[in-house]
């Protein structure tokens, strides 16, 4: 990627549509434009203009919305264009290759966002929060993902790393001047300071998981024995016909998935092929599946029929969260589960799905408060956190043990290198090239 150069992409979807924007960005944006438009007079910034598009015999290619922002006034940082114009595939691919024409070429993925970074419009955790944006599946990933863009991850994470700062400077200012003795109490005062970053860190750390459901979606399992009403939840939930239902035991002989909103979360339901005694091997290996899935899960639905006896069966074991369901309340109950604990629920008639959704958004959701705040890193983040407190643990017992004083800023400036991957503050061409590699074309 080169910064000097003028770059175009469409920015909106491919398919068709109503609408669909070519974004221009580069020294040369507003020039490529109004060649392309065979236009003389300067845009003026921030103001939508109406222009013909071109081609090279001067034939109309499509009427746009032309708009122009001026560095350093703009999503990257430098002089951008923007054309909006018909949605269709194959007017838009044509008003983009006159572009190109016209003295642009083409953007890489994720190259606008890449410039917007180098250009200091958005930290690294900014720039990652513009495809957390884009490929959310839930109300609430959403609005982490926006508080990501805001900067709520970044500030934190910078924060700690300005009192980190503090400290590596007052150990330095002792290497570089060694007659200036450090004092036990101030000594004191630094591990204290440690001490306080780390917690700041280990609590931004304890959002990791917050954060892979959000993007991922809370991975839900629906077991139970057969024809206990599996397929029908999966099916009740989703709101359409998604799993074959069968009173034949063993019609679900592998796992299904689906995703559904569920208040403000996502969930990926797996139903799971029952268990029990089988001999068919088909059988067999549908019900390994459901065990990895049990295993893997976030959230267990453990689906029972309320209108038939009671089975002895062991309770779930496993860390994730459990709801116990007794469906088929449309029937009479059975009078072993009278006084049972469970959400009494019919998936015939839809009885209980209110109840249901409340009780998994109260086990995942935070409450509005938290909610307005809410920062969960990703894994890359996690690494980052994780490598900057064992690097800070290191100088807390260095500086503890009265060790050389170098020693203990080699920890420190290992902590600083840590947190600089995660707000971009340290030039890594890796980490660059791996975070943005992930966006789309336009983006």
């Amino acid at each position: 990627m080169s910064v000097t150069d003028t770059i175009a992409a469409i920015a909106t979807a491919p398919g068709a549509a109503a609408l669909a924007v070519v974004r221009v960005s580069g020294p040369l944006a507003a020039q490529v434009v109004m060649k392309a438009c065979a236009r003389e007079k300067d845009f003026e910034p921030r103001r939508a203009t109406l222009v013909k598009v071109r081609d090279a015999q001067g034939r109309v290619l499509d009427e746009c919305v032309a708009t122009v922002f001026t560095a350093p006034h703009s999503f990257t940082g430098e002089d951008v264009a923007e054309l909006c114009c018909h949605g269709g595939m194959l007017v838009t691919r044509r008003v983009l290759e006159r572009l190109l024409e016209c003295g642009a070429r083409p953007a890489e993925p994720g190259e606008f966002t890449r410039r917007a970074f180098e250009n200091g419009r958005l930290d690294l955790t900014q720039a990652e929060a513009v495809m957390d944006v884009i490929s959310a599946g839930s109300d609430l990933a959403l609005r982490a993902a926006q508080n990501q863009l805001q900067g709520a991850i970044g500030s934190r994470v910078q924060q700690a790393a300005d009192k980190l700062i503090n400290i590596a400077a007052h150990v330095e200012a002792y290497i570089d001047f060694p007659e200036e003795d450090i004092a036990p109490d101030t000594t004191a005062e630094l591990v204290r300071g440690l001490d306080d970053i780390s917690e700041q860190l280990r609590q931004l750390l304890a959002t990791a998981d917050e954060g892979r459901i959000l993007r991922e979606g809370v991975r839900t399992a629906i077991i139970g024995a057969p024809n206990v009403g599996k397929s029908s939840l999966l099916n009740m939930l989703v709101g359409y016909d998604r799993a074959i239902v069968s009173p034949t035991a063993g019609t679900t002989r592998d796992t299904i998935e689906e995703s559904v909103a569920v208040g403000g979360l996502r969930l990926r339901l797996i139903d799971t092929a029952g268990l029990h005694e089988s001999a068919d091997d088909l059988e067999r290996a549908g019900m390994e599946r459901s065990r990895r899935a049990q295993a893997e899960a976030d959230l267990i639905l453990e689906v029972y029929d309320a209108s038939l006896p009671r089975p002895q069966t062991e309770p779930v074991s496993t860390t994730a969260k459990t709801i116990t369901l007794l469906n088929k309340s449309d029937l009479p109950e059975h009078a072993d589960w009278h006084g049972a604990e469970g959400l009494r629920i019919s998936c015939t008639t839809g009885q209980g799905r209110a109840e249901l959704e409340q009780a998994i958004e109260s086990l995942f959701l935070l409450d509005s408060g938290e909610r307005d705040s809410l920062a969960a890193i990703n894994t890359r983040h996690r690494y980052a956190l994780q490598q900057a407190l064992d690097a800070l643990a290191r100088a807390r017992a260095s500086l503890e043990a009265a060790e050389s004083p170098e020693l203990t800023d080699v920890d420190l400036r290992e902590a600083l290198d840590a947190l600089g991957t995660i707000t971009g503050r340290i030039d890594t061409e890796d980490i660059l090239s791996r975070v943005f590699s992930t966006f789309c074309l336009g983006k």
